[in-house]
């Protein structure tokens, strides 16, 4: 009796392949027998609930919500734009003289804005109550007439 050329290995590895392609077939099948061409509209539809869940039956229109898509917004809202000649006051956070700037948070909004010592009308220190008017510059607004307020 001669022996077999083949190792265990590669039977192993045909058994293998002959069971891939088995299986390979059998979905093939099923996926022809659960073929979705053919079906409505209707049967092929899915609806959100009010819990946000699909379903397949639609929602109760007396449940329905009706939304003003107007009052919606996406985006951050717009801050509300203050006049630019408006005498303002706020309180001088940080002044730095050796190199001539500061910076005033605004008392209504607590805006952080810049100033220059060419703006100022008195000298400022740091703490010190002060009003001004606001301009805008290519890299945000700008303290103008800086004064200090006396109490």
């Amino acid at each position: 009796m001669a022996k077999s050329q083949d190792t265990f290995s590669k039977k192993d590895r045909e058994k293998q392949r002959k069971r891939k392609q088995q299986d390979k077939r059998e979905k093939m099948k099923e996926r022809k027998n659960n073929n979705s061409k053919g079906k409505s509209l209707e049967q092929m539809m899915a609806y959100l609930d009010e819990n946000g869940n699909l379903t397949s039956k639609p929602q109760d229109p007396r449940k329905k919500i009706d939304y003003d898509l107007e009052s919606i917004s996406i985006s951050v809202p717009k801050q509300e734009a203050q006049p630019a000649d408006a005498l303002r006051a706020g309180i001088v956070t940080f002044f730095n003289d050796h190199k001539g700037f500061g910076f005033i948070n605004d008392a209504k909004s607590h805006e952080r804005i810049f100033f220059h010592v060419n703006d100022l009308a008195a000298p400022v220190k740091e703490n010190d109550k002060v009003s001004y008017t606001v301009q805008k510059s290519h890299k945000g607004p700008v303290a103008m007439n800086v004064a200090l307020i006396k109490n």
